[in-house]
């Protein structure tokens, strides 16, 4: 598999890849100075807004000795914990800064595995290389799903996991890009639901039946969607009180499990 260094240094991307690419350019610095201590630690290895452990959903299972997959690794903290559970992950983000700090953290945790500078939505590894890929938000927020879930069944080996994290469609239905807040009113339709577009980034999610018709196209049984809720009195780097409170109502994120047929 290629290092980062080996990869070129100027990726193809669609549109929306490259608005998103500019974004986590311009504030991957400053998303990890505001995001670092909520994601180290025992933290690392840890789901969503409110930083779920592992050890409490058992999504990714026994890694031991499994060849796993990263979509959008940011700083990596996912892979080294995964390093230190003697699995032999792979990084993968379009960020040249994100995986900067991915390789800042590596040499401090003394452990190395390949990283990639590439789009989820193409991604140049060989077909059945991962027995597991996994996205705690990242990629799979801001890369088109038609286009990584086919990508992932290519990667999969066969009976391989795919488990993801990202927004719910309830969350996309009430969030008000104006003001960058929930709300309790549905505030676009659910039908035809693909992108939500925010002046800096595009995210992306569909209706629950079309993912259902989507894993089933590309080959994958599912095996449970998770709706997490944050503990009571939780806090988050990543929202205030308010949408701490919506969260605890409504499901505001999701961790899809399914798994390839064999």
């Amino acid at each position: 598999m290629s290092e980062q260094a080996d990869q070129p240094t100027r990726l193809v991307l669609s549109e929306h890849a490259h608005k998103n690419w500019l974004m986590w350019e311009a504030s991957s610095d400053a998303y990890e100075q505001q995001h670092a201590e909520a994601l180290a630690g025992d933290k690392a290895m840890a789901w969503g807004l409110w930083r779920i452990p592992e050890t409490e959903l058992h999504i990714l299972g026994d890694v031991a000795g499994k060849d796993i997959l990263e979509l959008g690794c940011g700083a990596a903290r996912w892979s080294i914990a995964l390093a230190g559970c003697h699995a032999r992950p792979v990084g993968l983000d379009f960020s040249p800064h994100q995986l900067h700090h991915a390789t800042r953290l590596m040499h401090e945790a003394g452990v190395a595995f390949p990283l990639i500078e590439a789009s989820a939505e193409a991604i140049p590894l060989p077909d059945a290389s991962f027995d597991t890929v996994f996205c705690d938000w990242g990629a799979m927020t801001f890369c088109d799903p038609y286009r990584t879930v086919p990508e992932v069944a290519r990667l999969l080996r066969p009976g391989g996991l795919f488990a993801f994290a990202t927004g719910t469609p309830i969350q996309f239905l009430c969030e008000d890009t104006q003001a960058d807040r929930l709300t309790e009113q549905l505030l676009r339709d659910y039908f035809g639901m693909h992108t939500l577009t925010w002046e800096n980034e595009t995210d992306f999610q569909l209706p629950y039946g079309e993912w259902i018709r989507l894993f089933r196209a590309t080959g994958f049984i599912i095996e449970d969607l998770i709706e997490t809720q944050p503990p009571e009195g939780a806090t988050s780097s990543y929202r205030d009180a308010a949408g701490t409170a919506w969260a605890r109502r409504w499901p505001m994120e999701n961790i899809w499990r399914v798994r390839k047929a064999v």
